[in-house]
């Protein structure tokens, strides 16, 4: 066991990046922060290695799925090449959800997916939500989750793998798609009028704000600003109607600007990512299995929930054009038919399983109306919590 230096300090910090912006400066901040003879003497009695935690939940809010995927990843790079200039150990905090929108994901290609030198022996990763109860319910199920992290971590460490240096077209490439989804995500979560009020009116935000299922309030100030909600009920709420939003959104036009720029080459280009890039294709794989969760008929019907007709269509047109173009976008790089094609038991398994969740949905959306209208039933107001507890468990990682 490692144990602190006589007369060190028994303290551990443990940086946290969380928005966009925190994740861009980390590198630096933590190049500062191990240039102090007072902390490198700290960090000695440590083993001479600094534990980062980042955070996935606040940058998807921030940025959006692939803006926040491409900003962790090159913050790691940062952190790698930092810790590897000032001869210390690194390991990084993995601040995951169980959704897709908070950094949930298969566990084994998530770890391998990181960039080279990223995983040095060890990973910290947190486990929240409903996927806690899917993978430790009982000792067998617990056992091999963790058999799976462990067989993950010692491949990441060990074996070379051909995307952990990709090559610098593929770099320039996703820097570009990035900064197109980011646009496109900004301008509508933070730039249209209204979407904040279409957020509450159309998911069932405010009565899982109402919930006594977290340590935490929805929002962190008293307001309903996106700018303020906290990640949880922001993704779990997209889940709830089905439109999986954080998942995928900014996507469709961020492939079609690219291939607009590019042509044809660009689209070879990024199937060729896919083909040879863990990172790119793990990302890819989640947005896969987001977008066949998602249902937009189901969505469109609580758009009708908003009562401002002029809102409605001015938004909900705007999501449906934006999910189509991302399907077309993820099946044009990766030669898929149809979605999940290249996962065909999670296929069934949704095949099978969502004839049982989607009518709860219908039945939420006639519940919410009735409560929304007035009704002082409390069986209304219990059973729209029946169903929400209904509709997360069916999806799984909706949280």
């Amino acid at each position: 066991m490692l144990r602190p230096a006589e007369g060190a300090l028994d303290v551990n910090i443990v940086p946290l990046f969380e928005t966009i912006g925190d994740l861009e400066r980390c590198g630096t901040i933590i190049d500062r922060l191990l240039a102090l003879p007072l902390y490198r003497r700290l960090l000695e009695s440590r083993a001479a290695a600094q534990e980062v935690m980042l955070g996935y939940s606040d940058s998807n809010k921030d940025g959006g799925f692939l803006t926040s995927g491409w900003a962790l990843y090159r913050a790691e790079t940062a952190l790698v090449e930092v810790t590897r200039r000032h001869g210390v150990g690194l390991r990084l905090f993995h601040g995951r959800g169980g959704s897709v929108g908070r950094g949930g994901g298969p566990s084994y290609q998530a770890v391998l997916a990181q960039p080279q030198g990223a995983v040095q022996g060890s990973i910290r990763i947190t486990e929240q939500g409903e996927v806690i109860a899917s993978k430790y319910a009982n000792p067998e199920l617990g056992r091999r989750n963790l058999e799976i992290f462990a067989a993950a971590t010692l491949e990441a460490t060990l074996l070379p793998h051909q995307h952990d240096d990709p090559r610098p077209d593929f770099l320039a490439a996703m820097e570009e798609l990035s900064a197109h989804a980011y646009k496109a995500y900004r301008h509508l979560v933070y730039e249209t009028d209204g979407f904040e009020r279409y957020l509450w009116e159309s998911t069932v935000l405010s009565e899982i704000a109402a919930l006594n299922i977290g340590s935490r309030p929805a929002s962190r100030k008293k307001t309903t600003a996106i700018e303020d909600l906290r990640a949880i009920p922001w993704v779990f709420s997209w889940a709830q109607c089905r439109l999986m939003l954080p998942g995928w959104y900014g996507f469709g036009a961020a492939v079609s600007a690219y291939r607009a720029a590019h042509g044809e080459a660009g689209l070879a280009l990024l199937a060729e990512m896919n083909r040879e890039w863990g990172f790119f294709r793990t990302l890819l794989s989640n947005m896969d299995m987001v977008l066949s969760k998602t249902d937009i008929a189901i969505a469109e019907r609580y758009s009708q929930l908003v009562k401002d007709e002029g809102l409605r269509h001015a938004i909900f047109p705007r999501l449906k054009a934006e999910w189509q173009s991302s399907i077309d976008a993820l099946l044009a790089i990766t030669g898929q038919q149809a979605l999940l094609d290249g996962n065909p038991l999670l296929k069934r398994s949704i095949r099978n399983r969502f004839p049982y969740l989607d009518p709860l949905n219908h039945l939420q959306i006639e519940l919410l109306q009735r409560h929304r209208a007035g009704t002082t039933d409390e069986r209304v107001r219990r059973s729209i919590y029946l169903t929400i507890n209904g509709i997360a468990a069916g999806l799984r990682n909706s949280g």
